[in-house]
């Protein structure tokens, strides 16, 4: 078959809308059953008898596997999304893994696969061996003849997945591919045509965008099938044969952290007029004063003017002469001031602006803020404005991702997260038991009233534990916090590394080289980097890895992402937060008010005050997450207004 023609008859799901109210609340109640004690004990109870069966045919010969394989995809063609044939497709891919991989999967593994077949989220702890368990539920897919994509955090992971796997998917009978962000089309288009695909988010949403954009009217499902009865022959040109199966590794960051931005196809759009009025109102803002001449709203993160100051009619071309626009370019040039800081969202690099992805410490190339924001930003760093860009599509994750027939995935943090995971994307979330008791200790978060007396005490603790013996790992959300840390180190002598959006060439190596005795890494927030840090013997009898974050951050799922660091697979290790009453948390959800009376609190320093600090940390990560949750909600808003407002124009 043509995998073209694999597209054509591929009908996506229309995306429910998210429900409110009393609906909401039944729900939530639906979404707890379905992620209850008695479920968790069936699918244990099913992938028991897979592992079973497993453990049986490593006694089975290499012909007599390969005839039951073959069986296997047969049936599986022809009964797809069949329970029971899935369940003994678990324990054939588990046995060829062994044998072409050299690796074991324990039953956590299996189980873990069998949770995303069954269309659910799997947490697993960091170091139970997600990729295998991505790959096993992959390969049992492909059996289907489905298109099977699996997405990862990034362009690395993709290859570096897919090559290791590919001798796997081969002994499976089944074709696998990778798409990165530098892939030609023709070669999207020959990795697409195979059985699994590895890519990232960004780019499966994008290369569906462009075929949208490429199909027009044929975009509907139904006229796609139809076209195809009338003329099966005719090869309508997309890049991917289909959306039916995706499962998502590192699934809260991307359909969490990341859903709050819209992926845009846009194309450069010259525009004079507006780079001359974003310099002159840079002009002006520099002239500007806080408090005298506008008000901040950090928690917002918004401008008010104090007083109707405006561009001067002049410094501005005729287009943009109506004071409201002049207003709007003046607020965006000191948001760029005031909330855009370099090497924490952005990195200038050869006299261009880079963003970077807060969550992850990673450089997002090719993306851009819009409404003359970005050209705001390079005025201020003083580099060559870029043109604005034209939007041509647009689509949030959370939309593209309901719309696959079965959508599944894992991570090592979804727990908070798992009322939004339920309404949003119907994914129930399962927790998946440790192959080994976990042995981190978790040590009590350190109080600090400034961050210089913060890093000041980091430092301290990292010497301290790195003369011991013991490897540390000293996680930051931001490149300017990396940087800091490092030359402090660097000013008391302590060799040590670097990982972050600017220092990045060699993260597989510094990552690799994190576990050794008494080295000391620091890098930007973990998420999603993909690399376990093993511990050498020397570390291991030191006391093992001990991690420590510079600060809480908006979300405890994120805290716990780089803690997880520590202790994977039964090693020994710790974890503490150090944390500062200026950090960005309190100063953004905390009035001025609560943060005075936290500083009094932790002058005092008695019995209870670290309880209460506790407290405030939580507050103010609730108050972050539900501010997070409401621009998350305001762009499914938006998503669904652009779809009816193009079907009604007949473009949808």
């Amino acid at each position: 078959m043509n995998p073209t023609a694999d597209y054509r008859k591929t009908v996506t799901v229309a995306p429910r809308e998210l429900q409110r109210g009393l609906d909401s609340l039944v729900a939530r109640g639906i979404g707890a059953a379905r992620r209850s004690a008695l479920v968790r004990a069936r699918l244990e109870k099913r992938a028991r008898v897979a592992f079973a069966e497993y453990e049986v045919l490593e006694v089975v010969g290499a012909v007599a596997l390969q005839t039951q394989i073959a069986e296997q995809r047969t049936t599986m063609r022809r009964s797809p999304g069949n329970r029971a044939l899935e369940l003994h497709g678990l324990s054939l891919a588990a046995e060829l893994a062994r044998r072409t991989l050299g690796l074991r999967p324990h039953f956590v593994q299996v189980l873990g696969a069998l949770i995303q077949l069954d269309g659910a989220l799997a947490e697993m702890a960091t170091g139970e061996g997600k990729t295998l368990v991505v790959g096993i539920a992959a390969a049992v897919a492909g059996w289907s003849a489905r298109p099977v994509q699996v997405v990862t955090a990034n362009d690395y992971l993709a290859e570096r997945d897919a090559e290791w796997l590919a001798p796997f998917f081969k002994a499976c009978g089944l074709q696998c591919g990778a798409v990165i962000g530098n892939s030609e089309a023709q070669e999207r288009r020959a990795s697409y045509a195979k059985d699994i695909v590895y890519t990232t988010g960004k780019e499966l949403l994008a290369d569906y965008l462009r075929d949208r954009i490429l199909l027009g009217a044929m975009a509907d499902g139904a006229r796609r099938h139809l076209r195809f009865l009338l003329k099966p022959d005719q090869d309508l040109r997309t890049v991917q044969r289909g959306l039916h199966t995706v499962f998502v590794d590192e699934a809260d960051n991307l359909l969490i952290d990341e859903a709050v931005t819209p992926l845009i196809i846009s194309q450069a759009q010259p525009n004079d007029a507006l780079r001359e009025a974003c310099d002159a109102a840079h002009t002006l803002a520099s002239r500007m004063e806080r408090g005298r001449d506008y008000r901040v709203d950090v928690a917002m993160q918004s401008v008010e003017l104090t007083q109707p100051l405006s561009l001067d009619d002049q410094a501005v071309p005729g287009i943009f002469a109506p004071a409201k626009w002049r207003e709007d370019l003046l607020k965006q040039a000191l948001k760029a001031r005031e909330f855009f800081h370099r090497d924490r969202q952005y990195v200038v690099d050869d006299g261009k602006l880079h963003l970077v992805d807060e969550s992850t410490g990673r450089l997002m190339p090719n993306r851009s803020w819009r409404q003359g924001l970005h050209q705001a930003v390079e005025a201020k760093e003083g580099i060559e404005l870029s043109d604005p860009t034209e939007t041509i599509a647009r689509m949030s994750f959370q939309r593209f991702f309901r719309m696959f027939q079965r959508l599944g995935g894992l991570t090592g943090t979804a727990r908070e997260a798992r009322d939004e995971l339920w309404l949003v994307y119907g994914l129930a979330v399962i927790p998946v038991a440790t192959n080994k008791p976990l042995r981190r200790t978790q040590m009590p978060d350190r109080f600090f009233a400034t961050q210089s007396e913060k890093w000041s005490a980091v430092v301290a603790e990292a010497t301290r534990l790195s003369a011991a013996g013991r490897p540390v790992l000293i996680g930051t959300r931001t490149i300017s916090a990396s940087e800091e840390i490092s030359r402090r180190l660097l000013a008391v002598g302590v060799p040590h590394r670097v990982l972050n959006a600017v220092r990045h060439h060699d993260e597989a190596t510094v990552i690799a080289e994190a576990g050794q005795r008494g080295g000391i890494t620091v890098a930007t927030n973990m998420a999603g980097r993909g690399t376990d840090i093993r511990l050498s013997a020397d570390a291991k009898r030191a006391g093992g890895l001990h991690v420590i974050a510079t600060e809480r951050n908006s979300s405890g799922r994120i805290d716990r992402q780089l803690f997880g660091r520590a202790g994977r697979q039964g090693d020994p290790g710790s974890a503490q937060a150090f944390v500062a009453l200026d950090d960005d948390l309190f100063l953004r959800n905390l009035p001025v008010a609560g943060q005075r009376a936290l500083a009094a609190i932790l002058k005092t320093k008695l019995p209870g005050s670290t309880a209460i600090l506790r407290a405030a940390v939580a507050q103010a990560q609730r108050k972050s997450q539900s501010r997070a949750f409401q621009q998350r909600r305001s762009v499914m808003a938006a998503d669904s207004w652009m779809e009816d407002a193009l079907s009604f124009c007949g473009l949808g």
